[in-house]
């Protein structure tokens, strides 16, 4: 069950970077977020520490 934690972690912050992206270039309403151009910057950034995450959890499971 080794690497469980970073993948689960990683996906979790792909998802949360993919919705903060969507918001912040306004595909989404109904939110404090939406068209803020802060979150369509950090949103990627958010989404790509996920998939660096990820990444190390494939790899640790590998082993």
């Amino acid at each position: 069950m080794r690497g469980w934690l970073p993948l689960t972690l990683g996906l979790l912050a792909v998802v949360i970077g993919a919705v903060w992206t969507v918001q912040g270039l306004g595909y989404v309403d109904g939110s404090v977020m939406t068209d803020q151009k802060i979150w369509a910057v950090v949103g990627p950034l958010v989404a790509l520490a996920g998939l660096v995450v990820l990444w190390l959890g494939l790899r640790s499971r590998r082993r």
